[in-house]
């Protein structure tokens, strides 16, 4: 009976492992070929640059047209991927390992032209493109390589945010690229990456991105088993005083996901219309049991 159960619960995992591969692959696999897409249907012809190894791949593409941008894209990461085989995870080196394969051959496959003419119109059709396929990579567990690892490794070795070292590096790219080639060609790349960046926020976060809120009430009991009990979310007390009347206070903790939030106003008005609430944006909550731990 327990030979049977064990046996049951290890084709459970590998099913449940299998399963998980795939869809880090087709996850990796569909958001590649969109990136793919924006950078041959809309970036190269249109002469704009890109961020990361990609941008560095156009820039020396346009100053070397012969060498396709897949070749010069893949001769960057190979350094990268040695490098960081010591540094990073083994299954987001992994992962990125398939992600810089598969948008590498995507590039030299795929040949299309969107036909935009606008400068501006291109900028924001190639940021929502790749924004949207950048997103679909990051809900994997993996990356496409190029500067992700390069930033990962920085992080490990010298403590350099992951943000900071991602702007340093595109800020410095944009530069030497509007100063050799084009400055209007890197300005309309601000217009691209910004619009690249919110789409690609809004693919990865969605409605899911979670808020931190602050309640201060004298009815902090009901509030708090309301939440506990109603919502099912985690809630933490923490001791406060009040700074005119030096009261002692009881201040709930929770963690909630956007589209909870117009339910917990409304909850707390109905038990206390007097509570004191603060609401503010979480720039990444990680967690057993809320949030995403960092995959590499």
């Amino acid at each position: 009976m327990g030979k049977n159960e064990n046996g049951g619960e290890l084709k459970s995992s590998i099913y449940e492992s299998s399963t998980q591969i795939l869809w880090n692959l087709l996850l990796i696999t569909s958001g590649s070929i969109i990136c793919a897409i924006a950078v041959n249907a809309i970036l190269i012809p249109q002469n704009f640059f890109s961020a990361g190894f990609t941008g560095i791949a156009l820039f020396a593409h346009y100053l070397f047209p012969s060498i396709p941008v897949g070749t010069i894209y893949l001769l960057l990461n190979i350094p990268m991927f040695i490098i960081g085989w010591s540094l990073v995870g083994r299954r987001f080196f992994y992962y990125s390992i398939a992600g810089m394969a598969i948008f590498t051959f995507a590039l030299y496959t795929i040949n299309l032209t969107i036909p935009i003419h606008d400068k501006i119109l291109s900028a924001l059709l190639a940021g929502i493109v790749n924004g949207v396929g950048s997103g679909i990579v990051l809900r994997s567990m993996g990356s496409a390589g190029g500067t992700d690892i390069l930033c990962v490794i920085l992080q490990k070795i010298f403590s350099i945010k992951v943000g900071t070292s991602t702007l340093i590096f595109n800020g410095i790219l944009l530069g030497i690229a509007g100063i050799t080639i084009s400055i209007e060609g890197a300005l309309y790349t601000l217009v691209f990456l910004y619009v690249n960046t919110q789409v690609l926020n809004l693919v990865v976060l969605g409605l899911s991105k979670r808020k931190a809120v602050f309640i201060i009430s004298d009815k902090w009991e009901n509030i708090s088993e309301e939440i506990l009990k109603k919502d099912k979310r985690g809630v933490t007390i923490i001791e406060g005083i009040g700074g005119y009347r030096k009261e002692n206070k009881r201040i709930i903790y929770s963690i909630i996901a956007f589209q909870d939030l117009p339910v917990l106003k409304k909850m707390i008005s109905d038990i206390d219309p007097g509570a004191f609430v603060v609401v503010m944006d979480t720039l990444e909550v990680m967690g057993a049991r809320i949030g995403n731990q960092p995959q590499w």
